[in-house]
Order: structure tokens, then sequence, then C-alpha cells
């Protein structure tokens, strides 16, 4: 069995939204899409588990740091 197959299929995650000028973004904002880029404990989850790029996946770590930063998203779970 593939190491990489114990996900299992998931629906791809929409992370990039079309600006005024074409230009591609993630919100930080947005706070409901961006938890689910995350673990339960936190964690940023990975590049295969989300099925993006690197580009993407650069500024999924940056829009989450953002929000964590400006007080909308916890740095751990609150359950620890």
């Amino acid at each position: 069995m593939s190491r990489f197959n114990r996900f299992g299929s998931s629906p791809k995650i929409k992370v990039l939204r079309e600006g005024f000028n074409g230009m591609e973004y993630v919100d930080w904002k947005d706070v409901d899409s961006l938890r689910r880029m995350m673990s339960p404990n936190g964690k940023i989850y990975g590049r295969k588990r989300l099925s993006s790029s690197a580009r993407e996946q650069r500024l999924i770590a940056q829009a989450i740091k953002r929000a964590r930063f400006m007080g909308l998203l916890p740095y751990t779970s609150a359950t620890l």
C-alpha cells in the first residue's frame, strides 16, 4: 500500500481566489476555509493532504500565520 494513500480520496479544497486585478490570493480573514487546512491540534496540513502546489502552500501558511497573529485562529488546540 502506498504511503501517501492513507488519507483516502478527499475533495480538493479551493485555496486561491481571484482578485480584481487577476492575481490569485488566500484571504487570511476567511477563517472557515483556513480551519479546513489545519488539523484539530492546530498544525498546518502538508501539500499532499491539501493537493496544493509549493506556491499555494506558501500562501496558505502565510495566511494562517497572519490569522493566528491577529487572533482569529489559535496557535494550538484549546483541548490540550
